[in-house]
């Protein structure tokens, strides 16, 4: 049998080492634009490419259904927008891939409406491109990023910025977010 312990121990210290380094004032931040959306009933849309479309997918079951287990309690209005195979393969076939999410905002994101965007370089094109329109309407944006945090750092209202230059411990960060921001809110 092979012996993985020491390289398990090393990914756990850097990935504990990482998210003590979050802004737990931005986190905050971020959940009041989420509880705020959801007192407006605003609509939330949820998008990423790759590991960060599984995360936004994941954001939307967790807060579809899974904070509110009870019947009657106030829901909040996720959209996946990674999540239509058909639709997204149509948009970057026929338009172009750097416009998968803006085509699918363009005619139905208003201004109260709140954009969650996960990027692990915060650069990803057709990211960036939706978060700039959702910016030129006022829609306000949470920026879920790493690396450096790229364009999507620099747009985002409120950035959830994970300190790392390693994508897999960004995406697991990511994953955290969500489940802390489920379990916060959930306690409301």
């Amino acid at each position: 049998m092979r012996d993985y312990r020491q390289s398990i121990k090393q990914y756990l210290k850097k990935e504990i080492g990482v998210m003590l380094e979050l802004d737990v004032a931005a986190i905050n931040a971020a959940i009041n634009a989420l509880m705020d959306a959801r007192e407006r009933e605003a609509n939330i849309y949820v998008f990423g490419n790759g590991g960060s479309a599984a995360t936004a997918s994941h954001f939307v079951c967790d807060f579809a259904k899974g904070c509110y287990e009870k019947l009657g309690a106030p829901k909040m209005r996720f959209h996946c927008l990674s999540d239509n195979t058909p639709i997204t393969t149509a948009i970057a076939n026929d338009i172009g891939y750097e416009d998968i999410y803006l085509f699918q905002l363009k005619d139905i994101l208003k201004q109260d409406d709140l954009i969650i965007a996960i990027s692990g370089s915060g650069n990803s094109k057709n990211i960036v491109k939706a978060v700039e329109y959702a910016k030129e309407i006022g829609t306000k944006v949470i920026g879920l990023t790493g690396y450096s945090g790229g364009r999507l750092k620099e747009l985002a209202d409120y950035e959830l910025h994970v300190p790392a230059d390693d994508m897999q411990i960004a995406e697991d960060i990511h994953m955290v977010f969500d489940h802390m921001i489920l379990k916060v809110i959930g306690n409301e």
